[in-house]
Formats: structure tokens, sequence, C-alpha cells
């Protein structure tokens, strides 16, 4: 079987379509495997992943936790908060120390954009980046156009608009770079201070009317508000963001036809989407989470299979 072009998933723009569809093919394998009584396979039983997170997370953390345990994989996990980073050790001490422990593999969240570029430089071990900053969440958009790709048969053609804080969010700019490389067409949809400036240069329409946004589209990508990378107010207040581009089930209903509505998580609801819009049969974001479990199994055989003897 062909390998993926790279060593590392550092971000979408490392992969080639040819990567991205290997990735879909082998989440199929993989997903007929969780849907079995017997979950597990001995893919990865010789592999050690280490995954270090230096940021909170939930879904992200556990759905690769849980991938590589489904693969056979020794799994050691990593909290900054509880570590010896909190005494000034730094980000190349703590992951060669872990190395050191004979580690094949490193998963890695990181607050600062570019982390696991810097330390695929200076260490040995394959890399998966789960998150730097607000620069790229590739997993994160692989398994969006898988779940796009489940629902209506192919990505290619779509209208995928993307809604909220884009400014911020690493999810936004991988699931643009993933769904242009498939052949989607892609729309940002959020208040003006909350686009950022060079969105034009990734080929992306930009509209600042909800509604306008939505009968365009086929699929509506709804992103939290990134409060934790704001340091000055972007918008008035919550309400008022709520009101201008937060999607409710009066809006679902009014539409000229019926979409498909995402979101990468955490939601916050009443905010950017209402739980009966959450919950509704038109939403996938629970699709999302158990495809995820099968991307990041693909990502991580894939990968390990580029491993040098």
């Amino acid at each position: 079987m062909a390998g993926l072009s790279t060593r590392h998933l550092l971000g979408i723009k490392d992969l080639n379509r040819s990567d991205i569809e290997l990735i879909f093919e082998t989440a199929d394998n993989f997903k007929t495997v969780l849907n079995r009584p017997i979950k597990k396979v001995p893919s990865l039983r010789d592999v050690t992943i280490a995954n270090i997170f230096f940021e909170n997370s939930t879904r992200t953390r556990l759905s690769f936790e849980l991938a590589e345990k489904r693969l056979s994989a020794d799994v050691v996990n990593f909290a900054a908060s509880s570590s010896s980073v909190s005494k000034g050790e730094t980000l190349i001490d703590t992951v060669n120390n872990i190395l050191a422990m004979k580690v094949d593999m490193v998963v890695m969240r990181h607050p600062y954009a570019g982390a696991g570029i810097f330390l695929q430089k200076h260490v040995k071990a394959q890399i998966v980046n789960a998150g730097d900053g607000a620069h790229e969440h590739p997993t994160q958009a692989l398994l969006d156009a898988f779940s796009i790709r489940e629902r209506y048969g192919d990505v290619a053609g779509k209208k995928v608009v993307i809604v909220g804080d884009i400014l911020h969010s690493r999810v936004a700019l991988s699931n643009i770079l993933c769904l242009k490389q498939l052949g989607a067409e892609v729309m940002v949809c959020g208040p003006t201070t909350l686009i950022p400036k060079y969105i034009g240069s990734l080929g992306v329409k930009v509209e600042h009317n909800l509604v306008k946004a939505l009968n365009w589209c086929d699929v509506a990508n709804m992103l939290r508000i990134q409060l934790e990378r704001q340091d000055i107010k972007y918008f008035p207040s919550l309400r008022e963001y709520t009101m201008m581009f937060g999607l409710n089930k009066q809006i679902l209903d009014s539409l000229d036809k019926e979409i498909t509505v995402m979101h990468p998580g955490p939601i916050n609801r009443g905010v950017e989407i209402t739980s009966d819009v959450a919950d509704s049969k038109q939403s996938i974001i629970l699709d999302q989470v158990e495809n995820g479990v099968a991307i990041r199994m693909a990502v991580l055989y894939l990968l390990a299979g580029q491993a040098p003897l």
C-alpha cells in the first residue's frame, strides 16, 4: 500500500490530495473495525505514543487516546499543568526526556503557533499536531471533511460556510486548506473584526450576513468564539453576536433548502448554536466525534508506516 508523502502531520499544508484520500480510505476500513464487537486491531502493537498536551482538551485528547488503544499502541499521557513545565522546563527538554523512555511518536497540543514545526527540527520522533495556537488543527479538518464525504458521497463541488471566529480559529484555517484541496467551495462568515485580512488569498468567499451565507451553502460549520485567545473586545457583547451570527431553529427552518450543520466542539449552546439545532436531524456533530477516532487511527497507522526501520 502506498504511504503518506510526509513523516509528520504538522498541518494540512503538508498533505497533498492523494494523502488526504489515502487517510479517508484507511479511515473507512477502521470505521468498520470500530463497529465490530471487538474494536481492537494489533496494527501498532510495538509502537509507543506520548500524548503531550500543553492546553486543556477533552474531545481531541480522548479521541487520540482511544484511537491509539484501538490500534494496540502503548500510550503515555502527559499534562503540562502537572509536570515540570510548571517549574520552567523547556519544550525540547520535556519532549527529549519523554523520548529517552523510548517513545516513537508524539501527539502534541500547544498554545503557540508553530510549536510542532519547531519541535520536529530538534527531536527524532514523529510529531502529530493536535492543535497549535491559532495556526492549524489538521486532524479536526480531516474528520470534518470525512464527515461531509460520508454525508454526501463526495466533498468536491460542495459549498461549505465556516461561521464564527475565523481570526483566532485553527479549525477554520485547516478546514479551508483541506476543503479547497478536495474541490469544495468555501465561504467564511462572521463579524468584520473576526475575519482576517489575508482571507482572500486563500480563495474563499466572505459574507457578513448569516442568512445569505446559509442560503448559499450545503454545509454550515459553526465555530465558537475563542474568548481565551482574545486580548481585546472584537464585538460589543455575546448577546449581540448571537443575534447576528447565532444559528437557531427558526433560521434553519426558514432557509430555501435543508443544510447540514457541523460544529468542532466544544459547543457554547445558546451562543453560536442553539440546542434544538445542535440536536436536530440536520446536525452531524456526534458523527464528527465518532469519525474523529477512525481518522486519527488512520493518521497514526499511516505515519507509523513512514517510520525509519
